[in-house]
């Protein structure tokens, strides 16, 4: 059942640092470009994950073709895909060893988020990060209060 109380969500994104933003986008114009700002704004470290951009960078950060290819330990896989997409992120998320899943506003599918809750990932379905963060007054444990 993917997370829906306030303070599930909230203890999600308070302990997360890493975030890979699958679906990335190098234009200004598309909602995942303004949302990774806003997730680094918060002291978030966000890698952009696109096969379309891959070797260019967003936001000061190199673009990732797949998940695979991440190095680093990922917290959670915020999914900026179409809903039946957003299945092979999610299996992809499995693969590497995420912590979580989130799939975007307007992203559901069921059969997904039941694959990563059964591989023991949290899952946040059709919300953004970018909008919980200030409704929830997320402060990171990590993150100097007076950033």
């Amino acid at each position: 059942m993917p997370l829906t109380a306030d303070s599930d969500i909230r203890t999600l994104l308070e302990n997360a640092r890493t975030i890979a933003l699958v679906g990335a986008s190098d234009r200004p114009d598309r909602p995942s470009y303004g949302v990774m700002a806003r997730m680094q704004a918060h002291g978030y470290r966000v890698i952009p994950v696109n096969p379309q951009i891959t070797g260019e960078h967003i936001h000061g950060e190199f673009v990732f073709r797949e998940l695979a290819q991440l190095g680093d330990e990922i917290d959670i896989v915020d999914i900026f895909r179409n809903s039946a997409a957003a299945g092979e992120a999610v299996d992809q998320a499995i693969a590497i060893g995420a912590k979580a899943v989130w799939l975007q506003l307007g992203v559901i599918n069921e059969e997904a988020a039941a694959r990563a809750e059964a591989a023991g990932l949290q899952v946040v379905m059709d919300r953004c990060p970018a909008i919980e963060i200030p409704r929830l007054g997320v402060a990171r444990i990590d993150r100097d209060p007076t950033d």
